[in-house]
């Protein structure tokens, strides 16, 4: 079955950066698109970033645009999000996901 197992994530300062892995298996990863989900505090699940199965196309939401950076390996199976300039208002729990399939996160947390 898909599993997704997300790390990285850990406590950062405002400005600061932080690269999110995400490790897949049980499905032929390279012919999927993949994407990057998070959960602040009292919030719903937000939809951050989008991947082709080839890696050629991504998309952000404009709140992370030109600070976030998606990206995957299909070689060793592994998704990646790259988050620079944080601020406070990142702080969440960060989900790779296939479909409607999440792992179980990953906590950021930007604070002083």
């Amino acid at each position: 079955q898909v599993q997704l197992v997300e790390s990285g994530g850990g406590l950062v300062q405002p400005g600061g950066s932080l690269r999110l892995s995400c490790a897949a298996s049980g499905f032929t990863f390279r012919l999927h698109p993949m994407k990057w989900l998070r959960q602040a505090p009292g919030k719903g699940l937000e939809w951050l970033c989008d991947i082709s199965s080839g890696g050629d196309t991504t998309e952000c939401t404009n709140s992370v645009k030109g600070r976030f950076t998606i990206s995957r390996d299909n070689a060793k199976k592994m998704l990646y999000l790259q988050m620079d300039r944080l601020k406070s208002e990142d702080t969440a729990v960060y989900y790779c996901a296939k479909d409607s399939v999440r792992g179980q996160g990953t906590q950021v947390t930007v604070s002083s």
